[in-house]
């Protein structure tokens, strides 16, 4: 069994600015860009760009990835997404990860997407977990593949959801579990704030970028689906998910099911509820049930049982 990805880059692709404004140009090419001025957004990143700016490098990569003034170029957009990377722009190394993924260069690509990983990044948690799911491009690990795409789905990516009802087919519950368990721990790190990131082999010297291809008359149209959300001139690009809630050992139940997908489905409806809070989807014998925390006590968790019914706190 192979499962191949659904999605690589579509979510969260956004316009880095420089959380203080500081290069006139690159602030003025992202209002160029809000106001659909791509072409001028692009001039105003070239330069910019050239000169080493890593927020225009990165934006610049962005462009020939979604067709945004200029034609539509995979391998544009690698290169200059690798420039910014190198200079450890963090947006800009988990879209060179995947870059290189979706580019078939995956051996390449698994040292930035452990980065990304590490930094909490939900799209190269699914692709690294597909990887380690089939064994390409890194040695074959059900555990840590089941773990990364249930943070991926908990993230809310629709894909990750997806590749995890099809795990469930073929992981066997005894690695369904660790892989829980140790998405539990990474859950637990990234509440503790940053952590070491893996380190990256970096020549001394980035490629040069190759002469990009005229301009076409008109940018490619793109699906919905992979347009990117800009942020406002002058805000930060956000990096990291909130704290996660203090575990005391409390759960809540919500049912049992004979049908998993059930339990998941009833997840899908009721996850508003419980912001914060993840699901953990525990077999007994034929039964999946749907569990909810972590609460830090017995009475938090039975205050989140007002929510919903049926519901019922529980011990871990």
């Amino acid at each position: 069994m192979k499962l191949l990805p659904m999605l690589v880059a579509a979510a969260g692709l956004l316009l880095a600015v420089p959380a203080f404004a500081q290069d006139d140009a690159v602030k003025a090419g992202v209002e160029a860009y809000e106001r659909g001025d791509y072409r001028a957004a692009v001039d105003r990143w070239r330069g910019a760009a050239t000169a080493g700016n890593a927020d225009a490098q990165f934006n610049l990569g962005q462009a020939y990835k979604l067709g945004r003034g200029v034609p539509v170029d995979l391998s544009m957009a690698e290169q200059w997404y690798g420039r910014a990377a190198r200079q450890g722009h963090e947006q800009a190394e988990a879209n060179y990860g995947l870059a290189l993924f979706e580019n078939g260069r995956r051996p390449e690509a698994l040292p930035w997407l452990e980065r990304a990983v590490a930094r909490g990044d939900a799209r190269a948690q699914y692709v690294l977990g597909i990887m380690l799911f089939n064994g390409d491009g890194a040695a074959k690990d059900w555990v840590r593949a089941y773990a990364l795409t249930v943070r991926a789905s908990q993230a809310g990516l629709d894909a990750a959801s997806k590749a995890l009802a099809q795990m469930d087919k073929y992981v066997p519950l005894d690695d369904r579990q660790k892989g829980q368990a140790l998405a539990r721990r990474m859950e637990q790190d990234t509440s503790r704030g940053p952590r070491p990131l893996p380190p990256v082999q970096l020549a001394e010297e980035a490629a040069p970028v190759r002469q990009a291809p005229p301009r076409a008359t008109a940018p490619r149209p793109m699906p919905p689906a992979t347009r990117p959300s800009p942020v406002p001139a002058g805000k930060p690009v956000p990096s990291r998910p909130a704290a996660a809630p203090r575990d005391g050992g409390w759960r809540v139940q919500l049912g049992a099911f004979g049908d998993a997908g059930n339990a998941r489905r009833l997840w899908g409806k009721v996850a508003g509820r419980f912001a914060g809070r993840q699901p953990y989807y525990v077999k007994t014998g034929a039964l999946t049930k749907l569990l909810v925390g972590p609460f830090g006590s017995r009475a938090e968790a039975a205050a989140a049982c007002g929510r919903v019914s049926p519901c019922v706190p529980v011990a871990r």
